[in-house]
Formats: C-alpha cells, sequence, structure tokens
C-alpha cells in the first residue's frame, strides 16, 4: 500500500492516547517501515472535553463511534472502546460492512463473538487484528499464526494478567495476606472497573480463549474453559509451595488432547527455577510448544499505554504494508467446533489440608487417596493449629476425575478439620 492510510480511533484512554503519541513521535519511522503516511481522521469518545493530556486538534470529532466507523475518509478502525457487546460491537460490525479494517484491543469482544466478527470480515474482503488483545506488547498472535505457521502447536500456556502476578508476588516477597494486598493493587489503580475479571480470571481467559483458536485451528470457545481465580489462595499456600520449591501461579494452558480442547484459567504450581516461576510482578509470559520448534517463551508488559498502543500501531503497520490474513491464521469457515475437554492431561497436584490431631488421621487420608489410585510423592506436617494438624501432600500425577474422587471421600472420613485445597501442578 502506498499512499496514506487514515485511522479512525474510537475510544480515547490510556491505550487511544498512547497510539495517537506513537502516530505524532513516530510519522517518519513508520513512513519508512511501511512506505506509506499514517494518519488519523477522526475520533470518538463518551467526553469531549476531557483532559487527555495529548491535543486532538486536527482531527474530526464524532459522538457516535458507528458513524466513524462508516466514514467515507477512514480506511482502518481503530476499536478501543472495550466491553464485549454493546458500542464497539456494533461500530466493529458497521466498519467491516462498510469496507474498513478493524484494528482491536477488546479481548471481551474478540472472546464471545470472535467467530462471527471473523467471518463478517472474510465476507467483505476485510481484516481484523487483535494483537493488542492478548498480553499487551508481546506479540504473540502474531509470534503464533506467522511466525510458528510450520508447526503443530501441541500446547499454549502463559501468565496473561499482570495485576495477578502483581498481588501473588507481593503476597510473597511481602508476607501479607490476599485481602491486603487486594486493596493495596486495588489503591494503585491497577484492578478492572470489575476486579472479577482479574482475580476471577476472566480477563486473562479472554486472551487463552483467542490464542487457543489461532493455535488449534478451532472456534473461540470462551464458555467451555475452565475458570478458577487466586481468591482463596493463602499466605500458607504460597509459602507452603516454596517450601517444596514452587511458585503459585494464575496460569493458562490449552492443548488439544484425544478427548478434545482442554483449555484451564486457574491458579498452578510452577517449579521456582522454571521461567514461569521466575517471573515477577505485572509482567506477563507465554510459552508456545510446537512439534517443530519446541518450545519458545514470549517475556514483556502485559498491559500500559505504552506496550498496549505499540500492539495496536503493528497491526496498523501491517495492514499499510499490505499483509492481509483471515483474523484466526486459517479461514474463519474452516474452523472447528472444539470437544471441550476438561483437565484431562494427568497432572501432579498439591494438597493442603487441616487434620483432627488424633492417631490415624494422616492414615485415612492415605488410605483414600490410595483407594482412588493416587500415590503420594512427598508429604509435609507442620507446627500444630490449637487441635488441627496442618498437612501438605504433593501427589503423584493422577486424573483431576481421580483427584475429585479422593476430595470427595476425605470429606467423609471424620478426619478433615478444613475443607482440602487441591492445585495442579504444572510441567514446564
Amino acid at each position: 500500500m502506498s499512499g496514506k492510510l487514515r485511522l479512525g480511533i474510537a475510544g480515547l484512554g490510556t491505550v487511544g492516547v498512547g497510539v495517537i503519541k506513537i502516530i505524532r513521535r513516530e510519522a517518519a519511522l513508520l513512513r519508512a517501515r511501511t512506505g506509506t503516511e499514517i494518519t488519523i481522521t477522526a475520533v470518538a469518545a463518551r467526553t469531549r472535553s476531557k483532559d487527555r493530556g495529548v491535543s486532538l486538534t486536527g482531527y474530526e470529532w464524532e459522538d457516535d463511534p458507528v458513524v466513524l466507523a462508516t466514514r467515507d475518509d477512514v480506511d482502518v478502525f481503530v476499536e478501543l472502546m472495550g466491553g464485549s457487546d454493546g458500542p464497539a460491537k456494533a461500530a466493529t460490525e458497521a466498519a467491516l460492512k462498510a469496507g474498513k479494517d478493524v484494528v482491536t484491543a477488546n479481548k471481551a469482544m474478540m472472546a464471545v463473538h470472535g467467530q462471527a466478527l471473523a467471518e463478517l470480515a472474510e465476507a467483505h474482503n476485510r481484516v481484523i487484528r487483535f494483537e493488542a488483545a492478548v498480553a499487551g506488547g508481546i506479540p504473540v498472535v502474531k509470534s503464533l499464526i506467522e511466525g510458528l505457521a510450520g508447526n503443530d502447536i501441541t500446547r499454549v500456556m502463559g501468565v496473561m494478567n499482570g495485576t495477578c502476578n502483581y498481588i501473588l508476588t507481593r503476597m510473597e516477597s511481602a508476607g501479607l495476606p490476599y485481602e491486603t494486598v487486594f486493596e493495596e493493587a486495588n489503591q494503585l489503580g491497577f484492578l478492572e472497573a470489575d476486579p472479577e475479571l482479574d482475580v476471577g480470571g476472566i480477563d486473562a481467559g479472554h486472551k487463552l480463549a483467542l490464542l487457543a483458536s489461532a493455535a488449534f485451528g478451532t472456534r473461540v470457545a470462551f464458555d467451555a474453559m475452565e475458570l478458577e481465580g487466586i481468591g482463596r489462595l493463602t499466605i500458607e499456600d504460597i509459602r507452603a509451595a516454596g517450601d517444596m520449591g514452587y511458585r503459585i501461579k494464575l496460569l493458562g494452558v490449552a492443548r488439544m488432547t484425544g478427548r478434545g480442547l482442554e483449555q484451564r484459567m486457574s491458579p498452578c504450581l510452577v517449579p521456582m527455577t522454571s521461567p514461569l516461576g521466575q517471573l515477577e510482578g505485572g509482567t506477563n509470559m507465554v510459552v508456545l510448544e510446537g512439534n517443530s520448534v519446541e518450545q519458545i517463551v514470549l517475556r514483556g508488559p502485559g498491559a500500559g499505554e505504552g506496550p498496549t498502543a505499540s500492539a495496536v500501531m503493528a497491526d496498523v503497520c501491517d495492514i499499510a504494508r499490505g499483509l492481509r490474513l483471515p483474523v484466526f491464521g486459517q479461514a474463519a469457515t474452516s474452523l472447528v467446533d472444539a470437544v471441550p475437554a476438561r483437565s484431562v492431561t494427568p497432572a501432579a497436584y498439591y494438597l493442603r489440608m487441616t487434620l483432627q490431631d488424633k492417631p490415624g488421621a494422616l492414615a485415612k487420608i492415605a488410605a483414600v487417596l490410595g483407594d482412588a489410585g493416587i500415590s503420594i510423592n512427598r508429604m509435609r506436617q507442620y507446627d500444630h493449629e490449637g487441635d488441627g494438624a496442618p498437612v501438605l501432600i504433593v501427589t503423584h500425577r493422577t486424573s483431576r476425575d481421580a483427584l475429585d474422587r479422593a476430595l470427595a471421600a476425605m470429606d467423609k472420613t471424620g478426619v478433615v478439620e478444613t475443607t482440602p485445597v487441591a492445585i495442579r501442578i504444572e510441567e514446564v
């Protein structure tokens, strides 16, 4: 493409402002790298009068993002409003029908409506690019769809919510309980308006669903994902995991198995010495595994003005260069419905419980595990807490079904004082 590429930007929050800054600051660099002058024609946001720290002089203003998306002088609609439905979805659909390409950072919209939007885009010979929707500034979508196109992907795994990683690493380093660090993160502005999107694993689950579709050629299936947040984790779990050589992460894992597509976003233990185990603060990390490349690790900032705007501009530049790929790496109509498979891959598990302090209590738990076909790898008993005896068990590899049977049977032994905590140990 030569000449000009004209953008219409809907949403002037942190990311939208970051995009404007890059286009202004790097105009010469962008032209040199794309052979195209990238300009902004018009913008839209909820409030005109807000001071955003950047001048909007020279840009037309539209109150309605749908009108912005269909302007004759807009080539690419940049959707940065957020939300799975509402104005974001309506404007994106209008843009595609009007013959515009779309760049979005909207993980919720793509995770819920990605298949329909991809089919709409391809029916109108348009593209949707969503690098900024997954892991901020890390080019994971591009790596998966382009760099690893010659690989049969075997597993996608990663820490994809910086807020959760911040909370967990802060709990560990400061020895603080979850509730205290949660409030600290909220005061610092790290949490979404609905905190459950972060700590409940929903935000990260949206991202994993998109990567799974691109990795395995399946329709986006966020509704089929196993989701568990970090709210039940205690400082005792973090300390106990550390004693056993592990760290706890909110970890997303997707893989295709003989029974179907396994998608999990849940707390997991990972070896302290692994790349994921060494990840600190708000940083994201995605691990991609393929049959030819084996394993690659991508690490970087998962959010923020600069990193996310950088990802938006990477997509804009690809469009300016004339690179036109299917939304999820292959034709949307060729994507298949995946059979959901719940935690079918065997794994070791961390179990923490408090038993009654009486003879034979631990033997009953060991017997329950043995009856379920689960063998014990390591076991540790801590100083008594009142009348209870805290116990930590690490099992050998087992199925989740077997573990669930064992946990149900433990409740009937009469020796368990607290509901056992069970956390998967992921091999990395």
